[in-house]
């Protein structure tokens, strides 16, 4: 009962500082894009820039902080990171799609980060990512509810790493247009899905066989 008691308030939470988030970017589209959101993007003065930068990691520093006070064992705060920030991203899409009408479609281009330099990808993309997090999150702690952990060997984390660094470039690359001051045109979906059946099917693969 804990443990769906704390699921329950991570997901409360991730949604809440979802709402957070999203009506930061409701602001700053507002100033920036009064016309709607649309590459190129506007390049803001140093400054701003820098202010956003250190949003950012302050929200992934604040999600740690959350899930430290509720997990005492390592496996299961990175669980439970996993957890809310998949809630956190996927429910930031649904209120910008409830307040600004937007994306437009599973497709639309979106800056989903800055550090350490601008990721661009279609909508859907971030939000597969995310559902994978969840589920993966979910069944670790799942599993440590009983007092039970997995075992990763080096061989399955540096395999992970390493998908994680493969999605992560699929959006790097796309990401050159932002900083070229010019319009995303292709996705390297190859990169995208290579990185992403790899990681997710080794975790199948270790819950299947854990």
């Amino acid at each position: 009962m804990r443990l769906f008691n704390q699921l329950f308030w991570l997901t409360v939470w991730g949604i809440a500082f979802a709402y957070i988030e999203a009506s930061v970017v409701v602001y700053l589209r507002k100033i920036y894009y009064p016309e709607g959101f649309a590459f190129p993007v506007v390049i803001a003065e140093t400054g701003m820039v820098i202010v956003e930068i250190i949003r950012e990691l302050a929200t992934l520093i604040i999600m740690w902080a959350t899930v430290s006070l509720a997990y005492e064992r390592l496996q299961s705060r990175m669980a439970a990171y996993m957890v809310l920030f998949g809630i956190w991203d996927i429910f930031y899409y649904i209120f910008l799609k409830l307040i600004l009408n937007w994306p437009e479609g599973v497709g639309s281009w979106d800056l989903l980060f800055l550090i350490p330099m601008p990721w661009v990808g279609p909508v859907w993309a971030p939000v597969v990512v995310s559902l994978g997090l969840v589920y993966a999150g979910t069944a670790i702690l799942l599993r440590n509810r009983e007092d039970s952990f997995f075992h990763f060997s080096k061989r399955f984390i540096w395999l992970e790493l390493m998908a994680g660094a493969v999605i992560i470039l699929s959006f790097l690359i796309p990401g050159y247009a932002v900083i070229e001051q010019g319009i995303p045109d292709h996705f390297p979906y190859y990169l995208f899905w290579t990185g992403f059946i790899a990681g997710f099917g080794a975790f199948l693969n270790q819950l299947h066989h854990s």
